[in-house]
Protein backbone atom coordinates (compact mmCIF):
# COMPACT_ATOMS: atom_id res chain seq x y z
CA UNK A 1 0.00 0.00 0.00
CA UNK A 2 2.77 2.39 0.91
CA UNK A 3 4.72 1.55 -2.25
CA UNK A 4 1.66 2.26 -4.34
CA UNK A 5 1.25 5.69 -2.77
CA UNK A 6 4.86 6.49 -3.45
CA UNK A 7 4.43 5.74 -7.17
CA UNK A 8 1.55 8.21 -7.63
CA UNK A 9 2.82 11.14 -9.78
CA UNK A 10 2.56 14.66 -8.41
CA UNK A 11 -0.10 16.92 -9.97
CA UNK A 12 1.08 19.64 -12.32
CA UNK A 13 1.48 23.15 -10.83
CA UNK A 14 -1.53 25.45 -10.97
CA UNK A 15 -1.42 28.01 -13.78
CA UNK A 16 -0.50 31.50 -12.58
CA UNK A 17 -3.11 34.18 -13.23
CA UNK A 18 -2.23 36.30 -16.24
CA UNK A 19 -2.39 39.95 -15.17
CA UNK A 20 -1.96 42.67 -17.75
CA UNK A 21 -0.44 45.89 -16.50
CA UNK A 22 -1.07 49.26 -18.08
CA UNK A 23 2.25 50.99 -18.64
CA UNK A 24 2.64 54.64 -19.65
CA UNK A 25 2.94 55.02 -23.41
CA UNK A 26 4.46 57.93 -25.31
CA UNK A 27 1.25 58.49 -27.26
CA UNK A 28 -1.02 58.00 -24.26
CA UNK A 29 -3.28 60.86 -23.18
CA UNK A 30 -2.81 59.89 -19.54
CA UNK A 31 -0.49 61.92 -17.39
CA UNK A 32 2.57 60.02 -16.09
CA UNK A 33 1.41 60.91 -12.56
CA UNK A 34 -1.79 58.87 -13.00
CA UNK A 35 -2.30 55.33 -11.82
CA UNK A 36 -0.86 53.85 -15.02
CA UNK A 37 2.68 54.87 -14.03
CA UNK A 38 2.45 52.77 -10.87
CA UNK A 39 1.85 49.52 -12.77
CA UNK A 40 -1.75 49.13 -11.59
CA UNK A 41 -3.53 46.42 -13.58
CA UNK A 42 -5.68 48.04 -16.24
CA UNK A 43 -8.58 45.80 -15.23
CA UNK A 44 -8.53 47.37 -11.75
CA UNK A 45 -8.48 50.88 -13.19
CA UNK A 46 -11.37 50.02 -15.52
CA UNK A 47 -13.34 48.55 -12.61
CA UNK A 48 -13.07 51.67 -10.49
CA UNK A 49 -13.86 53.85 -13.50
CA UNK A 50 -17.03 51.80 -14.04
CA UNK A 51 -18.00 52.04 -10.37
CA UNK A 52 -17.73 55.82 -10.54
CA UNK A 53 -19.49 56.28 -13.89
CA UNK A 54 -22.36 53.89 -13.19
CA UNK A 55 -22.80 54.96 -9.58
CA UNK A 56 -24.31 51.59 -8.72
CA UNK A 57 -24.93 51.38 -4.99
CA UNK A 58 -24.09 55.03 -4.50
CA UNK A 59 -25.48 56.56 -1.31
CA UNK A 60 -24.15 60.14 -1.44
CA UNK A 61 -25.35 63.12 -3.46
CA UNK A 62 -22.62 65.62 -4.35
CA UNK A 63 -24.12 69.02 -5.17
CA UNK A 64 -22.11 71.39 -7.42
CA UNK A 65 -22.28 75.18 -7.64
CA UNK A 66 -24.27 75.10 -10.91
CA UNK A 67 -26.98 72.84 -9.40
CA UNK A 68 -25.80 69.49 -10.75
CA UNK A 69 -25.85 66.30 -8.68
CA UNK A 70 -23.34 63.49 -8.81
CA UNK A 71 -23.95 60.11 -7.21
CA UNK A 72 -21.01 58.75 -5.20
CA UNK A 73 -20.18 56.22 -2.50
CA UNK A 74 -19.61 57.57 0.99
CA UNK A 75 -17.22 54.75 1.88
CA UNK A 76 -14.93 55.58 -1.05
CA UNK A 77 -15.05 59.32 -0.44
CA UNK A 78 -14.32 58.81 3.27
CA UNK A 79 -11.39 56.53 2.52
CA UNK A 80 -9.92 58.96 -0.04
CA UNK A 81 -10.34 62.14 2.05
CA UNK A 82 -10.39 62.46 5.85
CA UNK A 83 -12.06 65.86 5.49
CA UNK A 84 -14.89 64.34 3.46
CA UNK A 85 -15.26 61.61 6.06
CA UNK A 86 -16.00 64.21 8.75
CA UNK A 87 -18.36 66.17 6.53
CA UNK A 88 -20.32 63.09 5.49
CA UNK A 89 -20.76 62.03 9.11
CA UNK A 90 -22.25 65.41 9.94
CA UNK A 91 -24.47 66.04 6.91
CA UNK A 92 -27.58 64.14 5.89
CA UNK A 93 -30.16 64.88 3.20
CA UNK A 94 -33.93 64.67 3.50
CA UNK A 95 -33.82 60.97 2.70
CA UNK A 96 -31.29 60.36 5.45
CA UNK A 97 -28.44 59.67 3.05
CA UNK A 98 -25.07 61.47 3.22
CA UNK A 99 -25.05 64.78 1.40
CA UNK A 100 -22.09 66.91 0.27
CA UNK A 101 -22.26 70.49 -1.05
CA UNK A 102 -19.18 71.75 -2.92
CA UNK A 103 -19.67 75.51 -3.12
CA UNK A 104 -18.03 77.74 -5.70
CA UNK A 105 -16.98 74.91 -8.04
CA UNK A 106 -18.96 73.96 -11.18
CA UNK A 107 -19.78 70.51 -12.49
CA UNK A 108 -16.72 69.72 -14.66
CA UNK A 109 -14.00 70.22 -11.99
CA UNK A 110 -16.11 68.38 -9.40
CA UNK A 111 -16.59 65.49 -11.83
CA UNK A 112 -12.81 65.30 -12.43
CA UNK A 113 -12.16 65.53 -8.70
CA UNK A 114 -14.47 62.61 -7.85
CA UNK A 115 -13.14 60.57 -10.73
CA UNK A 116 -9.59 61.02 -9.44
CA UNK A 117 -10.69 59.84 -5.96
CA UNK A 118 -11.97 56.60 -7.50
CA UNK A 119 -9.31 55.69 -10.07
CA UNK A 120 -6.57 58.40 -10.01
CA UNK A 121 -7.29 58.95 -13.71
CA UNK A 122 -7.61 62.17 -15.63
CA UNK A 123 -7.11 63.61 -19.10
CA UNK A 124 -4.21 66.00 -19.60
CA UNK A 125 -6.12 68.63 -21.56
CA UNK A 126 -9.00 68.65 -19.10
CA UNK A 127 -6.53 68.87 -16.22
CA UNK A 128 -4.92 71.97 -17.75
CA UNK A 129 -8.32 73.62 -18.14
CA UNK A 130 -9.49 72.84 -14.59
CA UNK A 131 -6.20 72.87 -12.66
CA UNK A 132 -7.10 76.02 -10.66
CA UNK A 133 -10.30 74.66 -9.04
CA UNK A 134 -8.73 71.19 -8.75
CA UNK A 135 -5.74 72.35 -6.72
CA UNK A 136 -8.19 74.24 -4.52
CA UNK A 137 -10.30 71.11 -4.00
CA UNK A 138 -7.24 68.93 -3.38
CA UNK A 139 -6.09 71.36 -0.68
CA UNK A 140 -9.33 71.87 1.24
CA UNK A 141 -10.25 68.17 1.10
CA UNK A 142 -6.67 67.00 1.80
CA UNK A 143 -5.91 64.88 -1.28
CA UNK A 144 -2.10 65.18 -1.62
CA UNK A 145 -1.82 62.90 -4.67
CA UNK A 146 -4.08 65.20 -6.73
CA UNK A 147 -2.30 68.26 -5.36
CA UNK A 148 1.04 66.95 -6.65
CA UNK A 149 -0.46 66.49 -10.10
CA UNK A 150 -1.85 70.04 -10.09
CA UNK A 151 1.53 71.47 -9.03
CA UNK A 152 3.21 69.63 -11.91
CA UNK A 153 0.69 71.10 -14.37
CA UNK A 154 1.12 74.64 -13.01
CA UNK A 155 4.89 74.24 -13.11
CA UNK A 156 4.89 73.48 -16.83
CA UNK A 157 6.50 76.05 -19.11
CA UNK A 158 4.07 78.60 -20.48
CA UNK A 159 1.14 78.03 -18.11
CA UNK A 160 1.91 80.96 -15.77
CA UNK A 161 2.07 84.27 -17.64
CA UNK A 162 1.86 88.00 -16.92
CA UNK A 163 -1.92 87.97 -17.05
CA UNK A 164 -2.51 85.21 -14.47
CA UNK A 165 0.66 85.26 -12.36
CA UNK A 166 -0.93 87.30 -9.53
CA UNK A 167 -4.00 85.06 -9.37
CA UNK A 168 -1.85 81.92 -9.37
CA UNK A 169 0.36 83.44 -6.66
CA UNK A 170 -2.62 84.12 -4.39
CA UNK A 171 -3.96 80.61 -5.02
CA UNK A 172 -0.55 79.00 -4.36
CA UNK A 173 -0.26 80.84 -1.04
CA UNK A 174 -3.79 79.82 -0.03
CA UNK A 175 -3.17 76.19 -1.03
CA UNK A 176 0.32 75.93 0.50
CA UNK A 177 2.19 75.29 -2.77
CA UNK A 178 5.66 76.81 -2.12
CA UNK A 179 7.12 75.72 -5.46
CA UNK A 180 4.46 77.61 -7.41
CA UNK A 181 4.81 80.60 -5.04
CA UNK A 182 8.53 80.73 -5.76
CA UNK A 183 7.95 80.54 -9.51
CA UNK A 184 5.33 83.31 -9.44
CA UNK A 185 7.46 85.62 -7.29
CA UNK A 186 10.45 85.02 -9.57
CA UNK A 187 8.33 86.05 -12.58
CA UNK A 188 7.08 89.17 -10.76
CA UNK A 189 10.62 90.16 -9.76
CA UNK A 190 11.87 89.63 -13.30
CA UNK A 191 9.13 91.74 -14.91
CA UNK A 192 7.87 93.91 -12.06
CA UNK A 193 7.41 97.07 -14.14
CA UNK A 194 4.88 95.45 -16.50
CA UNK A 195 3.06 93.34 -13.88
CA UNK A 196 2.59 95.94 -11.13
CA UNK A 197 0.16 98.15 -13.18
CA UNK A 198 -2.18 95.21 -13.97
CA UNK A 199 -5.65 94.87 -12.45
CA UNK A 200 -4.65 91.61 -10.78
CA UNK A 201 -1.84 93.34 -8.93
CA UNK A 202 -4.12 96.17 -7.79
CA UNK A 203 -6.67 93.63 -6.55
CA UNK A 204 -3.94 91.79 -4.67
CA UNK A 205 -2.93 95.03 -2.93
CA UNK A 206 -6.50 95.51 -1.75
CA UNK A 207 -6.84 91.93 -0.54
CA UNK A 208 -3.35 91.16 0.81
CA UNK A 209 -1.17 94.15 1.63
CA UNK A 210 1.38 91.96 3.39
CA UNK A 211 2.00 89.94 0.23
CA UNK A 212 2.62 93.14 -1.71
CA UNK A 213 5.21 94.22 0.87
CA UNK A 214 6.94 90.84 0.69
CA UNK A 215 7.13 90.91 -3.11
CA UNK A 216 8.34 94.51 -3.19
CA UNK A 217 11.02 93.66 -0.62
CA UNK A 218 12.27 90.85 -2.89
CA UNK A 219 12.20 93.21 -5.89
CA UNK A 220 14.21 95.86 -4.01
CA UNK A 221 16.76 93.28 -2.84
CA UNK A 222 17.14 92.00 -6.41
CA UNK A 223 17.64 95.54 -7.72
CA UNK A 224 20.25 96.24 -5.03
CA UNK A 225 22.17 93.07 -5.92
CA UNK A 226 22.05 93.98 -9.59
CA UNK A 227 23.26 97.50 -8.84
CA UNK A 228 26.14 96.17 -6.74
CA UNK A 229 27.16 93.81 -9.54
CA UNK A 230 27.16 96.68 -12.04
CA UNK A 231 29.23 98.88 -9.72
CA UNK A 232 31.77 96.12 -9.07
CA UNK A 233 32.06 95.46 -12.80
CA UNK A 234 32.59 99.17 -13.51
CA UNK A 235 35.13 99.46 -10.72
CA UNK A 236 37.10 96.52 -12.08
CA UNK A 237 37.06 98.11 -15.54
CA UNK A 238 38.37 101.45 -14.22
CA UNK A 239 41.09 99.74 -12.17
CA UNK A 240 42.24 97.81 -15.23
CA UNK A 241 42.26 101.08 -17.17
CA UNK A 242 44.45 102.61 -14.45
CA UNK A 243 46.85 99.67 -14.77
CA UNK A 244 46.99 100.29 -18.52
CA UNK A 245 47.96 103.92 -17.89
CA UNK A 246 50.68 102.73 -15.49
CA UNK A 247 52.02 100.43 -18.21
CA UNK A 248 52.05 103.35 -20.68
CA UNK A 249 54.11 105.53 -18.31
CA UNK A 250 56.37 102.57 -17.54
CA UNK A 251 57.15 101.97 -21.22
CA UNK A 252 58.16 105.61 -21.90
CA UNK A 253 59.82 106.23 -18.55
CA UNK A 254 61.79 103.03 -18.05
CA UNK A 255 61.81 101.46 -21.51
CA UNK A 256 60.56 97.96 -20.79
CA UNK A 257 63.01 95.30 -21.99
CA UNK A 258 61.26 92.20 -20.69
CA UNK A 259 58.10 92.15 -22.80
CA UNK A 260 59.82 90.70 -25.87
CA UNK A 261 58.08 89.96 -29.18
CA UNK A 262 54.33 89.35 -28.82
CA UNK A 263 54.41 85.99 -30.60
CA UNK A 264 57.75 84.63 -29.34
CA UNK A 265 59.36 83.64 -26.06
CA UNK A 266 62.13 85.73 -24.50
CA UNK A 267 65.63 84.97 -25.77
CA UNK A 268 68.28 83.52 -23.53
CA UNK A 269 65.78 81.50 -21.47
CA UNK A 270 65.04 84.43 -19.14
CA UNK A 271 61.97 83.92 -16.99
CA UNK A 272 61.67 87.59 -16.07
CA UNK A 273 58.23 88.98 -16.77
CA UNK A 274 57.23 92.62 -16.69
CA UNK A 275 55.41 93.54 -13.49
CA UNK A 276 52.82 95.50 -15.48
CA UNK A 277 50.39 92.92 -16.81
CA UNK A 278 49.08 95.20 -19.60
CA UNK A 279 52.55 96.22 -20.77
CA UNK A 280 52.60 93.80 -23.66
CA UNK A 281 49.23 94.96 -24.96
CA UNK A 282 50.19 98.66 -24.77
CA UNK A 283 53.49 97.96 -26.49
CA UNK A 284 51.68 96.20 -29.33
CA UNK A 285 49.25 99.12 -29.69
CA UNK A 286 52.19 101.57 -29.89
CA UNK A 287 53.89 99.51 -32.59
CA UNK A 288 50.67 99.45 -34.54
CA UNK A 289 50.20 103.22 -34.13
CA UNK A 290 53.68 103.99 -35.44
CA UNK A 291 53.20 101.87 -38.56
CA UNK A 292 49.51 102.55 -39.27
CA UNK A 293 48.79 104.56 -42.44
CA UNK A 294 45.15 105.32 -41.59
CA UNK A 295 45.34 106.62 -38.04
CA UNK A 296 42.40 109.01 -38.46
CA UNK A 297 39.96 106.18 -39.17
CA UNK A 298 41.67 103.25 -37.43
CA UNK A 299 39.67 102.18 -34.29
CA UNK A 300 42.78 100.83 -32.59
CA UNK A 301 44.68 104.08 -33.12
CA UNK A 302 41.72 106.06 -31.79
CA UNK A 303 41.69 104.02 -28.59
CA UNK A 304 45.42 104.62 -28.10
CA UNK A 305 44.93 108.35 -28.67
CA UNK A 306 42.20 108.36 -26.02
CA UNK A 307 44.65 106.63 -23.69
CA UNK A 308 47.13 109.49 -24.18
CA UNK A 309 44.37 112.01 -23.46
CA UNK A 310 43.32 110.13 -20.34
CA UNK A 311 46.91 110.09 -19.09
CA UNK A 312 47.15 113.86 -19.57
CA UNK A 313 44.00 114.31 -17.45
CA UNK A 314 45.32 112.40 -14.45
CA UNK A 315 49.05 113.12 -14.76
CA UNK A 316 50.17 114.82 -11.51
CA UNK A 317 53.60 115.88 -12.81
CA UNK A 318 53.57 119.70 -12.96
CA UNK A 319 56.94 119.98 -14.67
CA UNK A 320 58.01 118.97 -18.15
CA UNK A 321 59.61 115.79 -16.86
CA UNK A 322 56.78 113.46 -17.97
CA UNK A 323 58.15 111.05 -20.52
CA UNK A 324 54.81 110.29 -22.19
CA UNK A 325 54.62 112.04 -25.58
CA UNK A 326 52.21 114.98 -25.99
CA UNK A 327 51.37 114.92 -22.27
CA UNK A 328 52.15 118.62 -21.75
CA UNK A 329 50.35 119.84 -24.86
CA UNK A 330 47.30 117.70 -24.17
CA UNK A 331 47.27 118.89 -20.57
CA UNK A 332 47.17 122.53 -21.76
CA UNK A 333 44.26 121.75 -24.03
CA UNK A 334 42.45 120.07 -21.14
CA UNK A 335 42.87 123.19 -19.01
CA UNK A 336 41.28 125.30 -21.76
CA UNK A 337 38.36 122.86 -21.98
CA UNK A 338 38.04 122.54 -18.21
CA UNK A 339 34.66 124.29 -18.10
CA UNK A 340 33.14 121.97 -20.71
CA UNK A 341 31.04 119.46 -18.75
CA UNK A 342 30.56 117.28 -21.82
CA UNK A 343 34.23 116.28 -21.91
CA UNK A 344 34.06 112.49 -22.02
CA UNK A 345 37.76 112.04 -21.34
CA UNK A 346 37.62 114.16 -18.19
CA UNK A 347 34.62 112.27 -16.83
CA UNK A 348 36.38 108.97 -17.53
CA UNK A 349 39.49 110.25 -15.76
CA UNK A 350 37.42 111.11 -12.68
CA UNK A 351 36.00 107.58 -12.64
CA UNK A 352 39.48 106.06 -12.84
CA UNK A 353 40.80 108.26 -10.01
CA UNK A 354 37.76 107.47 -7.85
CA UNK A 355 38.22 103.74 -8.37
CA UNK A 356 41.91 104.00 -7.49
CA UNK A 357 41.29 106.10 -4.37
CA UNK A 358 38.55 103.72 -3.18
CA UNK A 359 41.20 101.11 -2.45
CA UNK A 360 42.03 101.23 1.25
CA UNK A 361 45.26 99.81 2.73
CA UNK A 362 43.87 96.30 2.93
CA UNK A 363 42.19 96.51 -0.48
CA UNK A 364 45.34 97.95 -2.01
CA UNK A 365 47.27 94.93 -0.70
CA UNK A 366 44.73 92.59 -2.26
CA UNK A 367 44.92 94.56 -5.50
CA UNK A 368 48.72 94.15 -5.54
CA UNK A 369 48.37 90.42 -4.94
CA UNK A 370 45.78 90.26 -7.74
CA UNK A 371 48.24 91.96 -10.10
CA UNK A 372 50.99 89.55 -9.07
CA UNK A 373 48.79 86.49 -9.65
CA UNK A 374 47.69 87.91 -12.99
CA UNK A 375 51.31 88.37 -14.08
CA UNK A 376 52.13 84.78 -13.05
CA UNK A 377 49.23 83.41 -15.08
CA UNK A 378 50.26 85.69 -17.96
CA UNK A 379 53.79 84.27 -17.83
CA UNK A 380 52.44 80.69 -17.90
CA UNK A 381 50.34 81.52 -20.95
CA UNK A 382 53.45 82.79 -22.75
Amino acid sequence: MSSTKMNIPKPPPLPLPRITYQRPQASSTRNPSSSSSRLVPKESVATWEKVFIDGTGGDTNVHTEDNFYLLAHSSILSAASPVMANLLNQSRGQNGKPYLKISGVPYQPVYMFLRFLYSSCYEEEEMKECVIPLIFLSHIYSVPSLKRVCVEVLDQEGYINKENVVDVLLLARACDAPRICFRCISMVVKDYESISPTEGWKEMIRSDLLLEQEVEAVVEAQEERQERRVKLKEKKMYLELYETLEALVHIYREGCVTIGPRDKALKGGSETVCEFRFCKGVEGALRHFLGCKSRASCPRCKRLWQLFQLHACICDDDSDSCEVPLCRSLMEKMKIRKKEDESTVRLLAEKVITAKNSLGPFSARLFALYKTSSRQSFRRSD
